[in-house]
């Protein structure tokens, strides 16, 4: 414990443990959030045989999924600012919920694409929602380990999901995947509904932690107009840090069914396991990437020099995908798919921690719709690629070329836009 929270401790009693259930929560609705996204994925094989998507179909409907997403990201981190997360999580989590049970609708192409234009639109608000909330529930100095930990929500929804929809489908077709998905997950929106309020208002926080969460200097409290964020290098250095990385996770989530199906010859009842492997290495990525720069912050270290040094290691320990594709051992692949993406959610957790290092609270949650949305456009690209070259050769080879190196080249750019991280005076 440090001296700040010794000191905080000391004068109010001992420092309680409710935000730990308002990052539970969040850690549960990031969970069915990618349960959601990820159905397409698991059952792509299915679908496309039942409906006869090419390659270039099934990259069109990611396409719609991810512009609604930068459309939605960009609107809600608008909406949560200023509706607040209760109202702002709760609307999101709706909208998400209804494109979601929608798919199992679907006829063809155009309506699946519609569908899940609608899903994009819900799911625009987790993220920008839960940053929201961890910037109003944790200390400067817990955030980062507080986002790694309702991150890692991704990564279990991942687990999950493999191993529930092969069932629910077996039994009772994908159709009802999705329908039943869709209604189990309504249980978290009425348990948000009458659970969540800000610190203050939540009579179960003692005084002794509510306290400890107001450790920090006070923000303003003046709600800032997104286009007013735009002119700060701070914004740009997220916003491109997004762009160019975001495509690569939605890369793993959507084709790594596909990726493992087609090399090793998996299919909807045999592909579960390695998926679950995968996804639980990523789960400790996730938590281990917020909570590695949260020790070297209490060890003294900058919030700039402790993100950065984590980024970097999580940059270089991505680039080994490029070999996945040519090891003969199905396993062997699946550790380096393992490693890439805890590679990845412990960069994000950093990268969604630095909005919150720079910027007012009453910034935050733009500034991520910002960063969200450039990641979607990024994401839009990326699906296009990759549909356009595994119709034209069937190879991975360029695509994991592209994933494995531009991790580096995105924290350069964060490096050279916001070389220390300085906290940005919005005038």
């Amino acid at each position: 414990m440090s001296g700040g929270d010794m000191a905080v401790e000391n004068a109010t009693g001992r420092i309680g443990r409710y935000r730990w259930l308002i990052c539970g929560l969040l850690f549960a609705a990031t969970a069915i959030n990618y349960v959601d996204r990820q159905m397409i994925g698991v059952l792509k094989p299915t679908i496309s045989a039942e409906l006869g998507w090419t390659e270039t179909t099934y990259a069109d409907i990611i396409f719609w999924f991810q512009a609604a997403y930068a459309i939605g990201y960009l609107s809600f981190g608008w909406v949560i600012d200023r509706l607040g997360a209760r109202i702002g999580y709760s609307i999101a989590f709706a909208i998400w919920t209804l494109g979601h049970t929608l798919c199992g609708f679907a006829g063809n192409a155009f309506q699946f694409s519609a569908a899940r234009f609608l899903l994009g639109i819900g799911e625009s608000g987790n993220f920008p929602a839960g940053i929201k909330v961890v910037s109003e529930w944790f200390p400067a100095r817990e955030r980062a380990f507080a986002t790694g930990v309702f991150n890692a929500g991704a990564n279990i929804g991942a687990v999950v999901t493999p191993l529930i929809v092969p069932i629910i489908t077996i039994a009772f077709g994908w159709r009802m995947a999705f329908v039943i998905t869709g209604f189990a997950s309504l249980v978290w929106l009425a348990a948000w509904i009458a659970i969540y309020r800000r610190p203050r208002e939540q009579p179960r926080v003692s005084t002794a932690e509510l306290a400890y969460i107001e450790s920090d200097p006070a923000d303003p409290v003046e709600r800032i107009r997104w286009g007013r964020l735009l002119r700060y290098r701070e914004t740009w250095a997220f916003a491109i840090g997004k762009f160019l990385t975001d495509p690569i996770w939605w890369l793993f989530l959507f084709w790594t069914p596909d990726f493992l199906a087609k090399t090793y010859h998996l299919d909807l009842k045999t592909f579960g396991p390695p998926l679950v492997v995968i996804y639980l290495i990523s789960d400790f990525g996730s938590v281990a990437g917020g909570w590695t720069s949260s020790k070297l912050m209490k060890r003294g270290l900058t919030a700039n020099r402790a993100r950065k040094l984590t980024m970097l290691g999580c940059a270089l320990l991505v680039t080994p995908i490029f070999f996945a594709q040519y090891v003969t051992s199905l396993w062997a692949a699946v550790a380096i798919l393992g490693i890439a993406t805890a590679a990845h959610q412990a960069w994000s957790a950093n990268l969604y921690t630095i909005p919150s290092d720079m910027f007012p609270r009453a910034a935050v949650g733009s500034v991520v719709g910002i960063g969200g949305t450039a990641g979607a456009i990024g994401g839009m690209m990326m699906a296009k690629f990759v549909g356009y070259i595994l119709d034209a050769t069937g190879s991975y080879t360029l695509i994991f070329a592209v994933a494995g190196s531009v991790y580096v080249v995105a924290l350069a750019c964060v490096h050279l836009l916001a070389p220390r991280l300085d906290r940005v005076r919005v005038e």
